[in-house]
């Protein structure tokens, strides 16, 4: 049955929904293929693989407190096309234990891992102990699986003395190494979150760091390709095997800038951008530890949700790529014109806004946090003169000004308490205090936005010190900036929030430096950032 209530999602051309649109959203969904279980073909329970059919490794990711999803591909070749496995279901045994030697298994099954789904397995493991690490590992004919640590998160009802997390985005295979998470497997955390640009979808370069496999990606068999491309760097599956990750994706995943059903190139078929947008979404689905709950309809999926750490922190994960309207004034750096004021612009979309508010509303906790893509601070880009007026990025929340005030406006009036905004997507590192109109200096502090680098998108990083004095002279809200490539580890406590910014000197070589460059502190209760 066609699912007309989810037509909200879909762009609207000339007041109404594109009946071309209409058909190909139509073709698209009806190419999905149900997650039923049930076995269509041959089903081979003892396989012989060539090599290593868990050359991706493993992950787990979407904790909750009772349970967690753990997550294979079987990809013995992943970068041939068909991946070294045959078009036919292969049976894989599961188990999850106490222990990290497996003396105390509470957990086992078997699952199909069917061609369908480029051989990826989902297992939604319930029934657990809340606040309790685990250790799980597949197995499939004679191969079994690296080992990999998980963990569920505190009762609703607890009081944690700490959550221990870190945030990261934006890894352009090409550009640089992953080095930042070889230092992030060694530390003590509870969680990842990644913010998006898990991959790139741009064609093979010649003369970078290292080279992508192919053209630019369009077809499902060139996004599973490109997912396992960087899953076999070892340093990103060692992480993933290390701790549960919680993921949004944001245009990279898909396609650079898109909005919604809108290219950013001139003279693309929408209709054509569409059936692209469901092979992006549906091998995304299957290369991440996400619930059943998140598998895509053709060229839709749900992915704004919610992720709770006990009564300390309530995470509410975003989605501000696929629902959101074009970006205004062409998507050039523009001032707050009427076309970023415009009330019908949109980054969130009707749905998932309301869901944000209302998660926001009935929070009890004592952080309430949204983990999205794009800065939300209104930083002014290319100006010389602070009496200059001011231009704002349009793909960044300035661009969508009046839902970006309507949203600050709601954290105020409402009094949610202790308001954390998580950032990834412009490959540099901020710290900002918001307010509801960042112009206005004399009004009230509403949150704390702490906004990553990227891991390695954009190579080494270099920093022009005059650039950075000018920033700071023309954004006086900016508490932090710098190009550095890596990640931020946070610790969040009843009565404080810390975050560290952790860097790598330099990603296009191997052996970079590992330290953390700057910290920042925000005190329960008390709006703004200070640097430690």
């Amino acid at each position: 049955m066609f699912p007309f209530h989810q037509l909200d999602n879909m762009v609207r051309y000339e007041g109404g929904v594109s009946r071309r649109l209409f058909m190909a959203w139509g073709a698209a969904l009806s190419s999905m293929p149900a997650m039923s279980g049930r076995v269509f073909g041959r089903l081979d329970s003892r396989p012989n693989f060539s090599s290593d059919p868990f050359m991706l490794g493993v992950a787990s990711g979407d904790p909750d407190s009772s349970s967690v999803v753990l997550w294979t591909r079987l990809a013995p070749k992943p970068l041939e096309e068909d991946y070294g496995m045959k078009p036919e279901a292969v049976e894989v045994s599961w188990e999850l234990a106490e222990e990290e030697g497996f003396g105390k298994i509470v957990a086992r099954g078997t699952k199909v891992a069917q061609p369908e789904f480029g051989h990826s397995i989902h297992v939604e493991v319930g029934g657990l102990k809340p606040d309790r690490w685990y250790w799980y590992r597949f197995r499939a004919g004679d191969a079994t699986s690296p080992v990999g640590r998980t963990r569920t998160m505190p009762a609703q009802e607890a009081r944690p003395r700490a959550l221990n997390f870190a945030f990261a985005s934006c890894q352009h295979y090409e550009q640089g190494l992953f080095t930042a998470y070889s230092e992030m497997a060694r530390d003590e955390l509870d969680l990842v979150f990644h913010l998006g640009d898990y991959i790139y979808e741009y064609k093979g370069k010649d003369k970078l760091v290292r080279k992508h496999v192919g053209d630019e990606i369009v077809s499902l068999a060139d996004y599973r390709r490109r997912h396992a491309q960087y899953r076999s760097d070892p340093l990103l599956h060692g992480a993933h095997a290390r701790f549960p990750w919680v993921v949004t994706w944001d245009d990279h995943e898909f396609d650079n800038n898109y909005a919604n059903a809108i290219s950013e190139e001139k003279g693309v078929d929408p209709a054509e951008f569409l059936k692209r947008r469901a092979n992006a979404y549906r091998a995304y689905y299957e290369a991440m530890p996400l619930r059943a709950a998140s598998l895509p309809k053709g060229p839709d999926m749900t992915l704004y949700r919610k992720v709770s750490f006990g009564g300390l922190a309530e995470i509410l994960v975003l989605d501000t790529r696929q629902y959101r309207t074009d970006q205004p004034n062409n998507d050039r750096a523009s001032p707050i014109n009427a076309a970023a004021m415009d009330p019908r612009a949109t980054l969130l979309g009707a749905r998932q806004k309301n869901w944000l508010k209302d998660g926001l509303a009935a929070s009890r906790a004592t952080w309430n946090v949204l983990a999205q893509q794009v800065m939300m601070g209104m930083a002014t880009v290319g100006r010389k003169d602070p009496e200059q007026e001011g231009k704002f990025s349009m793909d960044q929340w300035p661009g969508y000004a009046a839902e970006r005030t309507e949203l600050a406006q709601f954290l105020l009036e409402r009094k949610i308490a202790n308001p954390v905004v998580l950032t990834g997507d412009i490959h540099s590192n901020w710290v900002n205090d918001l307010r509801v109109d960042d112009r206005k200096l004399d009004t009230p502090i509403v949150a704390a936005e702490f906004v990553g680098s990227s891991i390695s998108s954009g190579g080494k990083g270099k920093e022009k010190p005059e650039y950075l004095e000018r920033l700071q002279s023309a954004n006086p809200f900016v508490k932090y900036h710098s190009t550095e490539r890596g990640y931020v580890r946070c610790r969040v406590t009843p009565g404080q929030w810390q975050s560290d910014y952790v860097m790598v000197d330099d990603v296009t070589k191997p052996g970079g430096a590992v330290a953390t460059r700057a910290s920042f502190v925000v005190e329960s209760g008390k709006p703004g950032v200070n640097r430690v």
